[in-house]
């Protein structure tokens, strides 16, 4: 007899605005308590040292989370020249010094040097492994060791604030993998400078933004109220950018139970007229209700994750 799993079924996203010094593990735990759900995961961890928008899943949501790590990402961070620290952040200990003040306009300049595809490389105090150890372990321990570069894309990047000559505020939007201390560092080298991380905010990651984001405060006031439904947002919410197909119930009930569907030749055609980027991946639902996400293969819609949503 199969155990029962603690805690209530809950399905949905919730998009979180983590705020400072909170770490994301810390804050998934958090976020499943109040709901006392059974099942919770994040997608894509913000450092203690950020603030802003943390999506985390709950119950069937969370085998969406990998298209989520796959999604565009937005963040707006500030860096303090004149002073250089090991972790590339404000806590870090301090390696560099220099008078060397880069102005708006030579770091606009050197921005375009970082935007496309360019190879980075990560930090030392990441949670990349080496040999089985995290990075940052390694780092405090004073390890030697050295990190592979790696091939990431920066679609944008500009200056929106300057508020005097010691700071200068970016806002880059991403693909995945990017480290905004990496391109800090980076950024300063390439002036000739002393540079880190001194305020960093991620204000978007796909969907999931500071328009529909709620706190911590706004969630335990919602669960103490019973109105903790207004902090959730649907599972469907991380598939912004993929097709959907709406689906005879027939075809739902085959799609449930793992077996493939025949399509007619016009929704083939549509689905990829919609479909980018070589993708196949397409959302099959009944009425309102998301029940696959699926593979398009030679006129046929072959489920990859299937989910036991409540129908609507």
């Amino acid at each position: 007899m199969a155990r029962k799993k603690k805690g209530d079924v809950v399905d949905g996203w919730v998009c979180l605005d983590k705020p400072f010094e909170m770490g994301s593990t810390e804050a998934v735990s958090r976020i499943r308590r109040l709901f006392n759900a059974q099942k919770a995961g994040h997608a894509g961890t913000l450092d203690p040292l950020a603030s802003g928008i943390l999506p985390i899943a709950l119950g069937e949501a969370t085998k969406t989370v990998p298209m989520m790590m796959e999604a565009q990402k937005v963040y707006r961070f500030t860096v303090n020249w004149g002073v250089s620290t090991d972790s590339v952040d404000r806590e870090g200990e301090i390696i560099g010094r220099s008078d060397v003040r880069p102005s708006v306009e030579q770091v606009k300049a050197a921005l375009p040097a970082f935007v496309g595809e360019i190879d980075q490389i990560p930090p030392r105090f990441s949670a990349i492994k080496v040999d089985g150890a995290r990075a940052y372990d390694l780092a405090r321990d004073g390890a030697e060791f050295e990190l592979q570069a790696r091939r990431v894309t920066i679609h944008s990047a500009e200056v929106t604030d300057a508020p005097d000559a010691d700071h200068v505020e970016l806002t880059i939007r991403t693909g995945k993998g990017v480290y905004v201390r990496s391109l800090a560092r980076d950024l300063a080298s390439l002036l000739g400078a002393e540079g880190h991380v001194s305020a960093l905010r991620r204000e978007r990651v796909g969907p999931f933004s500071t328009e529909n984001a709620v706190t911590l405060d706004f969630l335990e006031e919602m669960v103490h109220t019973g109105a903790a439904s207004e902090g959730l947002l649907p599972v469907a919410t991380a598939l912004d950018d993929i097709p959907e197909l709406a689906v005879t119930p027939e075809d739902a009930f085959s799609l449930r139970q793992g077996r493939p569907i025949v399509l007619l030749p016009r929704q083939v055609e549509t689905l990829k007229d919609r479909l980018s980027g070589g993708s196949r991946t397409v959302s099959a639902f009944q009425g309102q209700t998301l029940v696959a996400l699926c593979q398009l293969r030679a006129g046929r819609l072959e489920p990859d994750r299937v989910f036991n949503l409540q129908g609507s």
